[in-house]
């Protein structure tokens, strides 16, 4: 599918250990425009790890679909483009230069290319070279240690990309720092590409602040849509309030896609999104915590889940 940037673009952000397929699924329904694959090593790729090849996997909803690669080894990411060359479905490959994480900066990627504008401009030619898909991306932050943001962004169009996504923070700004919307407009103002603005944008009014403030083709929502996967509605839609009854329902469908996906240890692994369901405005919040984080056994949680996101909103925040 073409990606169209005629009106905001609504894009869900890649977060490790929480963008996986069953959570892509469930937001999708909620009408994001264009849904990007948890960070993928391009090494473990290139090598065909059964895990990492995992997580290319979609949902026929997902359409527009971005996978982002992590790496700077020319022949390394050559290898990892050839293999996802093969996989049906797929819209873009999209570069990360934005991870502040030290195991990635460690290995010049991530955040890190920012350190290294050619090889990063190399790393980009080389995924636009030998892919067959029809769009290349590339996420970044603002800078490093300190703002090039201009000089980085005229690299990412003067190398080829189609689009780019934009963490308003340098990379020693992590996830902490104010988000420096302006340096956004400016990069918007600079290159003629489509700008994606990305950071702290978690509320529809957010949302509609700053498409107007920074001038960007939309919006990419990361950790806010984690627990509120409808955000992408309220933002498109302009709505304020969700129902007990649909958060309910949203819950339990993420929860049996879980367990679809990764068998009955995708309960363990739910309960980090239970925390943050939790967290709408229910009684007894805290005590649910605490009794899923001592449950394994699926239908058992499946069961304690169902009663206590059937009850009714105390507070809607």
């Amino acid at each position: 599918m073409k990606l169209d940037f005629s009106q905001p673009l609504y894009a869900l952000a890649p977060l490790a250990g929480f963008t996986d397929l069953p959570f892509r699924s469930v937001v999708k329904k909620f009408g994001v425009d264009l849904t990007v694959s948890e960070m993928i090593s391009s090494n473990a790729l290139a090598f065909q790890s059964k895990r990492t090849i995992k997580m290319l996997e979609k949902s026929p909803l997902e359409d527009p679909y971005s996978i982002q690669l992590a790496g700077s080894d020319q022949a390394i990411i050559q290898k990892a483009v050839e293999y996802i060359n093969t996989v049906e479905g797929v819209s873009i490959i999209d570069l990360n230069c934005g991870c502040p994480a030290p195991k990635i900066v460690n290995n010049l990627q991530g955040s890190s290319l920012l350190t290294d504008l050619p090889r990063m401009a190399n790393t980009i030619r080389t995924i636009k070279k030998y892919s067959n898909k029809e769009y290349t991306s590339v996420k970044i932050r603002l800078g490093f240690d300190e703002k090039n943001h201009i000089e980085i962004a005229k690299i990412c169009e003067d190398s080829g990309v189609d689009f780019i996504a934009v963490h308003g923070r340098t990379k020693a700004g992590r996830y902490k720092a104010a988000v420096d919307y302006d340096a956004i407009a400016e990069i918007k103002n600079a290159i003629s590409i489509p700008v994606i603005a990305n950071g702290d944008i978690d509320s529809p009014e957010k949302a509609k602040w700053v498409l107007e403030h920074t001038g960007a083709n939309g919006v990419m929502i990361g950790r806010a849509a984690v627990g509120k996967p409808w955000i992408f509605h309220q933002m498109k839609e302009g709505l304020d309030e969700v129902s007990s009854e649909l958060i309910h329902e949203v819950v339990l469908e993420h929860f049996d896609q879980m367990i679809a996906h990764y068998g009955i240890y995708g309960a363990i692994i739910f309960r980090k999104h239970l925390h943050t369901y939790s967290k709408a405005g229910y009684a007894g919040a805290s005590v649910f915590r605490n009794l899923v984080n001592n449950i394994e056994n699926a239908s058992e949680m499946r069961e304690v889940v169902d009663t206590f996101f059937s009850q009714t909103l105390v507070n809607k925040n």
